[in-house]
């Protein structure tokens, strides 16, 4: 499972998502994307299940 945390940038709260904590390119976001995601995760969720088999192949 994957790392989750939270920091700061200028000023700002991000969060940070690790596949481990070795992982030295983590994906991380501030609060204005986080509402685009919640926003859109249904359409995210489309998006894995429709291409998910051809990462796995």
């Amino acid at each position: 499972m994957g790392v989750v945390s939270e920091t700061e940038y200028q000023g700002r709260p991000i969060i940070v998502l690790k596949n481990s904590e070795e992982d030295k390119y983590p994906f991380q976001f501030g609060l204005k994307k986080a509402r685009l995601i919640l926003e859109h995760i249904e359409d995210i969720k489309k998006f894995v299940e429709k291409n998910i088999e051809d990462e796995e192949a």
